[in-house]
């Protein structure tokens, strides 16, 4: 079977533990089988019969888990780079938004842009993530806001899944905004996703969670809650933009509802910290969105004493994070919000893909979990998150295919 050798530093990721603690294997080798990792441990201890197969080098590097960006909105037509220019100048989201900017802009232009060129556009932003390490990503809809424009969102998805090999995660966020021509008429709109969207979405299999933008620009607790407890009754596990621009009680929906996740949370209030940790729903940072936003991020220090699982990614979208390097999302992570690399990397390994149900199957370095790892040039985590570089990974490894190299 192949075998990972020469690897100076394996940080595994297990799920037990605290989350500063990432299970740090020294002198490593890594031996997999078609597509499933067999055994990890120290170079020396390497059965025999594990070690006689295809060898891959690592160059005395570090070698993590293939990471999960676990929000992102990657289907999109257009930029909003002149939202950029708005906010240095002082405008706010929120002012951006009732101008017409914002998620309606973005809305335009996605309806504008045609299946074959948003799958081109998806599949050239996936294969620049694999570069940076990424193995798993989910992918939100959102910038439909109809139905057919929402579930034609979502095939573009499937087919991007099915060309394989990194696992596109799909998510239906219908509830993203409230749509232009819905703007008198929301409750029809809310009605809509309830009643099609959710039970379409579901049938055909399109979807694995249901999102909802809990916000005064969108939908209210109340919407919210008849939202995901719909799709919840469809087999869609629930998710939040929670807290994002006002502490509006989305933490505490989530934990009502039993989300795997509540998302954002830079306006989380104490009762809501308490109710996540209650509830064991895992708060997703989103620090590219409080960077572009210019707001205070999310309280990684108190969750994490409180006891939820802190996750990371890069909420990547063309508005309020364009960009996908998680790798950087990481960095900002610990110096914005004070978490340590190691809990940083747990962010985006191992708690992100509990974040999206797939703990079981990729986001650690585990005999039984899927071959999926990066070989970093550094000779720690510590090394990789402070020392910012255009890119640190000299391989990714998915489904046990290197399917990124430099």
């Amino acid at each position: 079977m192949p075998v990972l050798r020469n690897i100076a530093l394996a940080a595994t990721c297990h799920s037990d533990g605290r989350q500063g603690e990432a299970h740090l294997v020294l002198n490593a080798a890594i031996a997999w089988e078609g597509e499933t990792i067999r055994w990890v441990g120290p170079e020396r201890d390497l059965p025999r019969a594990h070690g006689d197969g295809e060898v891959h080098d690592a160059g005395g590097g570090l070698v993590i888990p293939g990471l999960v960006d676990c929000h992102t909105h990657l289907a999109f037509g257009g930029w909003r780079a002149d939202e950029f220019e708005a906010r240095a100048l002082g405008r706010s989201y929120l002012e951006i938004a009732r101008a017409g900017g914002g998620i309606a802009s973005t809305v335009a232009r996605t309806r504008a842009t045609d299946s074959d060129a948003m799958l081109a556009r998806c599949r050239h932003h996936l294969e620049e993530m694999t570069r940076l390490g990424v193995t798993t990503v989910e992918a939100k809809s959102g910038y439909g806001l109809s139905l057919g424009e929402e579930l034609r969102l979502l095939e573009v998805y499937r087919a991007l899944a099915g060309a394989g090999p990194v696992r596109v995660v799909p998510t239906l966020l219908a509830a993203h905004v409230v749509p232009g021509e819905y703007r008198d008429r929301r409750e029809e709109y809310v009605r809509m996703v309830i009643e099609e969207a959710i039970p379409q979405a579901a049938a055909r299999g399109l979807a694995r969670f249901c999102d909802v933008f809990v916000e005064e620009s969108a939908f209210s607790v109340e919407e919210a809650g008849r939202v995901l407890r719909a799709g919840k009754a469809h087999g869609l596990r629930p998710k939040l933009h929670a807290d994002q621009l006002s502490s509006c009680g989305g933490a505490e929906l989530a934990a009502e509802v039993g989300a795997i996740s509540a998302d954002h949370l830079e306006r989380v209030s104490e009762a809501g910290i308490r109710a996540l940790g209650k509830a064991g729903v895992v708060a997703v940072s989103l620090p590219f969105a409080s960077l572009y936003l210019n707001v205070a991020p999310l309280p990684a220090r108190k969750l994490i004493e409180a006891g939820v699982a802190v996750g990371v990614a890069t909420d990547f979208n063309p508005g309020s994070a364009p960009s996908y390097h998680l790798p950087f999302a990481l960095t900002l992570a610990c110096t914005m919000q004070r978490m340590t690399p190691i809990e940083a990397l747990k962010g985006a390994t191992i708690i992100a893909a509990r974040a999206i149900g797939l703990e079981r199957e990729v986001g650690s370095l585990e005999p039984g979990k899927s071959a999926d790892f990066a070989v970093i040039e550094a000779e720690s985590v510590e090394q990789w998150l402070y020392h910012l570089r255009a890119n640190a990974c000299a391989a990714t490894f998915c489904r046990g295919r290197r399917i990124a190299a430099r």
